[in-house]
């Protein structure tokens, strides 16, 4: 399967009481829109990820995640739901993070400058970005690695559910 972004609508959210449904490719705009987004909706509790099909700015992708982080939300793939690629990572901002069963989680290396992640020896500062971030999330390292042998960049591998418990991408309930 080949997982591309070209095309893809930004990031929107559609909103139902405490409930902000989440669609859309993350960008340069997406750390506004999220921050918008919480600011016009400030009894959020939940931010469902319907169709997030990744990144096209992994830096900007990050902060909106921390942004989210901020608010202390819960996010949650729906049984039809489907995220990949920077869609997990802003997905992983949830402080309770749910899958339902059916819903999609995608994984693969990050490419950029003609070269993709795996590649690159596991000291190299390129790594960096991501290390810290997972760190923030309370994310093992081990899911980092796990991202970029799992699929290269114009791949993905959905993940189990055995992946996602063991990772803990998924909350305890």
């Amino acid at each position: 399967m080949i997982f591309f972004l070209l095309g893809c609508a930004s990031l929107s959210f559609e909103v139902d009481g405490t409930t902000a449904i989440a669609t859309g490719n993350l960008n340069g705009r997406s750390p506004e829109t999220v921050r918008q987004l919480l600011e016009e909706h400030p009894d959020l509790e939940v931010v469902v990820l319907q169709d997030m099909p990744g990144s096209v700015d992994d830096v900007a992708a990050l902060e909106a995640a921390r942004v989210l982080r901020a608010a202390q939300l819960t996010t949650r793939v729906p049984s039809d739901g489907e995220i990949a690629s920077g869609g997990v990572d802003f997905f992983l901002a949830g402080v309770v993070r749910e899958v339902e069963d059916g819903g999609l989680v995608g994984v693969h290396s990050w490419s950029g400058g003609g070269q993709e992640g795996h590649e690159l020896p596991r000291d190299d500062p390129e790594h960096e970005l991501y290390l810290d971030y997972y760190a923030e999330m309370g994310i093992s390292e081990d899911f980092y690695w796990f991202t970029l042998e799992a699929a290269e960049a114009r791949d993905i591998h959905w993940m189990t559910r055995e992946e996602l418990e063991t990772y803990e991408l998924v909350t305890p309930e």
